[in-house]
């Protein structure tokens, strides 16, 4: 019974994930994302209180499964270097290969209110807290400058790489956001050192 209750609300997220990337959250009603999913509209209501539920459930499974991604793929860095490298490649890798995700938390979080901007925040929080704790081994090894301010830094870490998915979105997707790796990171290393 919990598997088949998990498979519905998995279904409704992901046609939720394709509905707002597709019309906006603000022009995504319970109805199409119901349509979407195959099932009727108050199926929705029995695993979601609304549509801000539903935006704010699926930051938190969609940037949960990145944070398990980064921290299984980490364990296998022998640096902080390595560390930085692999949550870039993940990042950028997920996101070129999940548009509908890439649009939904580039695009649709910054046009939500400051209230559902916060609860999204939470989301977001355990993948800042990782970069923090790899700026901080960094600095450990002395890879990193010992003077670095890792607070300011792991935002803008993240903020850089967030504003290099947004614009390769914005772009159209005309080039490959993983060929951006080498580079970003590059970029990122020589300001840590």
């Amino acid at each position: 019974m919990i598997s088949r209750k998990h498979e519905k609300f998995e279904l409704i997220l992901e046609a939720a994930l394709k509905v707002i990337a597709e019309n906006g959250f603000h022009r995504s009603q319970i109805s199409k994302i119901a349509k979407e999913a195959g099932i009727a509209d108050g199926t929705v209501y029995l695993y979601f209180k609304n549509k801000e539920d539903i935006l704010i459930s699926l930051f938190q499974q969609r940037l949960g499964d990145l944070v398990s991604m980064f921290n299984s793929s980490i364990r296998k860095t022998n640096s902080a270097e390595e560390a930085i490298r692999k949550i870039c490649e993940i990042h950028y890798t997920e996101l070129e290969q999940n548009v509908n995700l890439a649009y939904v938390t580039q695009i649709e979080l910054r046009q939500s209110s400051l209230e559902l901007r916060k609860a999204i925040g939470l989301a977001v929080k355990p993948y800042i807290q990782l970069i923090e704790e790899i700026l901080e081994q960094g600095v450990q090894e002395k890879l990193f400058r010992p003077d670095l301010d890792i607070k300011l830094t792991r935002l803008l870490l993240f903020g850089g790489m967030d504003e290099v998915v947004t614009s390769w979105l914005i772009s159209g997707r005309k080039y490959s956001l993983t060929a951006q790796v080498d580079k970003t990171v590059e970029f990122l290393l020589k300001g840590l050192k």
